[in-house]
């Protein structure tokens, strides 16, 4: 899947927007790449992205970067990936040294607690949505049971037992690479046995 165009600019423009309105790190800038890559430039299918995203959440450093690099490398190799960085993370940058002998005074001003009192919901909202996007996708590929379960066995590794999150995402992608082929050849043998009666 890959919408044709002036791919350089396309990159620019859509990784500025999500450098600029990223607000709140690296996970609420998630859903702005998601949408940017996948719904505006489809340069990605859905599933791509999901794959993409949990590729990216097992490699150390900051994932809306690395997100971006594989964007711009997917589109136009190792330039692409410098374009999609430095317009990724530019805008922020330069944005940063001109507030930062601002900090302390608006730290303490009441309007910005407001202000950032009035983002977080937002964030929350693209969040569960984009979560409960992929728990759908993941009940209609591994069944109800199966995609309820494996929400359960995460969060009780992520939040109980408290296993590091990059070994529980290679655990689960070590699972996926195999599952369909278990399923698939399970189903094979269920319509031999089957065909053999």
């Amino acid at each position: 899947m890959n919408k044709k165009g002036n791919t350089y600019l396309d990159l620019t423009f859509a990784m500025f927007r999500t450098g600029i309105l990223g607000y709140g790190g690296g996970p609420s800038v998630i859903p702005l790449i998601r949408h940017e890559a996948v719904i505006r430039y489809q340069w990605l299918s859905n599933d791509e992205f999901g794959e993409v995203l949990a590729l990216a959440n097992a490699l150390p450093g900051p994932i809306a970067t690395k997100m971006a690099a594989y964007l711009g490398y997917q589109q136009k190799k190792s330039l692409g990936a410098i374009v999609a960085i430095l317009a990724h993370i530019l805008p922020t940058c330069i944005a940063m040294i001109f507030l930062l002998s601002a900090v302390q005074y608006l730290s303490s001003s009441k309007i910005i607690a407001g202000m950032i009192a009035g983002v977080t919901p937002v964030i929350a909202v693209m969040l569960g949505t984009m979560a409960y996007e992929f728990g759908e996708k993941a009940v209609k590929g591994l069944g109800k049971y199966a995609g309820v379960g494996f929400f359960l066995l995460a969060f009780l590794l992520l939040e109980m037992i408290e296993v590091h999150p990059a070994l529980v995402i290679i655990l689960f992608l070590a699972y996926g690479a195999v599952h369909f082929k278990v399923v698939a050849k399970l189903k094979k043998e269920r319509r031999d046995k089957e065909g053999a009666e």
